[in-house]
């Protein structure tokens, strides 16, 4: 089954709702108004209620039953202050509050974590940082992760991977790295991958000794401590993780080698040019980034995404949220 009709067909009948920060750009409207229509999820609009409008008319979208709300006439935009101030735990006065909760990134972070939102999906018109600040003080990182990571998923015909950490961490540490594992093999489960996971290097078993080398095994020495029952193996070299052949004359034995379908780069510039690479000469379609690793699933888009991303990345987001 194609991944976004398995995933509508998980969020089907659950009502899920997802808030858009960016409620008054044209690529979110239309992504909202689709989503609407064909009743798969529910969306929140941030944004003036007039300037909303007005897009929706100049772009023929009907946005007739959409829930649109303005932060600064939010009937509990006091007690959003008042859980925001509690939450960050006096880093923030009440007035620093109010100014940073008419963000509506804030503002949208704050709906997901009261519970008035399943997730958020912003970052069109916003860079990462503008996204996921307000994710890391409000929602702050799941049990069991120190940190949050970012994962593409590598679609082509029949063939689907996942590439991380392609989005978040520059020089992760061993601890880190084999975090990110974990949080990409949960991933891989949900969108209907089983996980076998290669933690890539330039070296495979020990073919050559480097600080990074040794970062890579030991990562994937913690990791197998961390889920045990993982497919998890390395260090290896890509060809060695992906080609049979190879990885069974350069790590014989191992259940991931020559059959790795979840790729785990030792740091975040191998891994944003390999995704890249991957997209731009391997034709393969690049859904992400997931943000992995949050209490809540919040979404950060690329600003030269399209309708349809901002439409898929809802629907991956919801998915998230089950």
């Amino acid at each position: 089954m194609d991944l976004f009709e398995s995933l509508k067909s998980k969020i089907d009948g659950k009502n899920l709702t997802i808030v858009f920060p960016e409620g008054e750009e044209p690529r979110i409207l239309g992504a909202a108004t689709r989503l609407f229509k064909e009743n798969i999820l529910k969306p929140i609009l941030i944004g003036e209620q007039d300037k909303i409008q007005q897009v929706a008319n100049e772009k023929s979208f009907d946005i007739s039953g959409i829930e649109i709300i303005d932060p600064k006439k939010y009937a509990d935009f006091d007690i959003l202050i008042d859980k925001f101030v509690e939450r960050r735990k006096g880093k923030n006065t009440k007035e620093q509050a109010e100014t940073m909760l008419l963000d509506n990134n804030y503002f949208g972070t704050m709906l997901v974590y009261t519970d008035k939102a399943d997730g958020m999906v912003s970052g069109a018109i916003h860079s990462t940082g503008d996204t996921v600040r307000p994710a890391l003080q409000i929602v702050k990182t799941a049990p069991g992760n120190s940190r949050i990571s970012g994962s593409f998923i590598m679609q082509k015909g029949d063939e689907r991977y996942m590439f991380a950490d392609c989005a978040i961490n520059i020089d992760p540490n061993a601890q880190e790295l084999a975090e990110i594992a974990v949080q990409t093999a949960k991933s891989a489960k949900l969108f209907d991958i089983d996980p076998k996971v290669a933690m890539l290097s330039f070296s495979t078993k020990g073919s050559a000794k480097s600080d990074d080398v040794t970062k890579v095994a030991e990562a994937a020495e913690i990791a197998h401590k961390l889920a045990p029952d993982l497919a998890l193996d390395g260090e290896l070299q890509f060809d060695a993780a992906f080609v049979p052949s190879v990885g069974a004359q350069k790590a014989p034995g191992s259940q991931v080698a020559g059959h790795a379908n979840v790729f785990v780069f030792p740091d975040l510039q191998s891994g944003n040019i390999g995704y890249k690479i991957a997209q731009r000469l391997g034709g393969f379609e690049a859904i992400g980034p997931v943000l992995q690793g949050l209490a809540k699933p919040i979404s950060d888009l690329s600003r030269g995404c399209n309708e349809e991303d901002v439409y898929k990345s809802a629907i991956l987001t919801a998915a998230l949220a089950l």
